[in-house]
């Protein structure tokens, strides 16, 4: 279930270098690499290419590409890649790459810079309609290359239960950094920790935005890891774990905070909306509750994670590649997604309906307004990489010294 993360990151590093690897791919992009290009189009059938969370993802996306198929007249199929990364990377070398795929956010610079993406972003009817923060995670070099599919965001999820017992009421849920600290110490006893994460980057990071930082800037073109904000945010995160509060996943022998907390060895844990899935699957005699993260020393913050539908250069049908996306990222369709396999909306006008169909789980998206995206720039997969092993040993390492290691990595990418 970690997968969920790992569709940003994991394998990130592969991609990017795959990518990096190619020349420039799209020869066929001339006739369409920016909005003022014509599109290509033909009778020839679309490739869809999806990594998918299991079978009713897939399930879904094969019944709207079939409907809108048959509504437009255009056949279309779907492909689950088993490994996403990997299959995009070897369609582009051959020229012979899926028309419309899922693509990552640390993915895109890579296939962009060298000319593999049709930058379609402002051609689509319904550009206005996306959150203002995912489409800025999909721009790269000004244009705005791909509609993002859904999102999620980090939020604090709490055992009811565990809370309860420790006297706890909703008038304790933790406003700032100085309460999680109060509430994780009385949620701990000697059978659980009061809160338990997965020890990396896409999950303290939230702490760094609500201290008024992140690894890059918004648009991922400076580096800004060594902040004194985001040095006050390890140091925080640093006091917990060393105060017994706060414990990684991996410590607690778990593979992800879901699991962490679903076993029942961590009261409280920070993850997506993914988590409601794995709870409902694996774990579903775990009463919980979802609540906004804590403010930090700059107020509300957190960390946001996306795909976007990317359309192929190279695609002999870019008309219909468009039509389609369009379709996939619709109201109705991208609730239907939603019931189906859990991820939010992308456009504000499914906001309302979204929540009066998951009010437990509002405050999800409800950070759509104050969430930072991740680091988009080229290579920071796998400058990523190596700070997550860096944190695994942030309870005896130097919060300073870490993120100037971060900050002179992040930096050579950008040379």
């Amino acid at each position: 279930m970690q997968r969920s993360t790992q569709r940003w990151f994991a394998g990130g590093a592969v991609a990017v270098a795959a990518t990096l690897a190619l020349t420039a791919c799209g020869s066929g992009f001339s006739s369409g690499s920016d909005s003022t290009g014509k599109l290509t189009s033909s009778d020839k059938a679309l490739t869809v290419m999806i990594g998918s969370s299991g079978d009713a993802e897939t399930a879904a996306v094969k019944s709207a590409v079939a409907d809108w198929s048959k509504s437009d007249g255009t056949k279309a199929s779907v492909v689950a890649a088993s490994d996403l990364n990997q299959q995009l990377a070897q369609g582009f070398a051959a020229n012979k790459p899926a028309d419309v795929f899922y693509l990552s956010t640390d993915a895109l610079a890579g296939y962009a810079s060298n000319g593999s993406l049709l930058a379609y972003g402002d051609n689509l009817a319904n550009k206005s309609d996306f959150y203002p923060s995912l489409v800025k995670s999909f721009t790269y070099d000004g244009k705005f290359y791909c509609a993002p599919k859904d999102f999620s965001t980090l939020q604090l999820i709490i055992n009811t239960d565990m809370w309860s017992a420790a006297g706890l009421t909703d008038a304790d849920l933790p406003k700032t950094w100085d309460q999680l600290e109060s509430v994780s110490k009385k949620l701990t006893t000697a059978d659980h920790v009061g809160l338990g994460i997965s020890g990396e980057y896409a999950r303290i990071g939230s702490f760094m935005t609500q201290a008024g930082g992140n690894l890059m800037n918004d648009d991922s073109t400076k580096a800004t890891a060594n902040s004194d904000a985001n040095v006050k945010a390890l140091d925080y995160v640093k006091k917990l774990l060393t105060e017994g509060d706060l414990k990684y996943a991996k410590d607690l022998g778990a593979g992800w905070g879901g699991e962490a907390f679903g076993k029942g060895l961590a009261a409280m844990t920070i993850e997506g909306n993914w988590i409601t899935g794995a709870m409902k699957a694996d774990f579903p005699s775990i009463k919980y509750k979802v609540a906004e993260l804590p403010e930090g020393p700059a107020g509300q913050g957190t960390l946001q994670f996306t795909n976007c539908w990317g359309i192929a250069a190279d695609s002999p049908n870019q008309a219909a590649a468009l039509k389609l996306v369009e379709n996939l990222t619709s109201k109705d369709s991208q609730l239907a997604f939603s019931k189906a396999f859990g991820p939010m909306p992308s456009i504000k006008s499914a906001a309302e309906s979204w929540k009066s169909a998951n009010p437990e789980l509002v405050p999800f998206l409800s950070a759509a307004d104050y969430a930072k995206g991740v680091p988009t720039a080229k290579g920071s997969a796998d400058v990523v990489t190596d700070l997550n092993s860096k944190l695994e040993s942030l309870a005896t390492g130097d919060p300073k010294a870490i993120l100037d290691a971060t900050q002179k990595n992040l930096e050579a990418i950008l040379k």
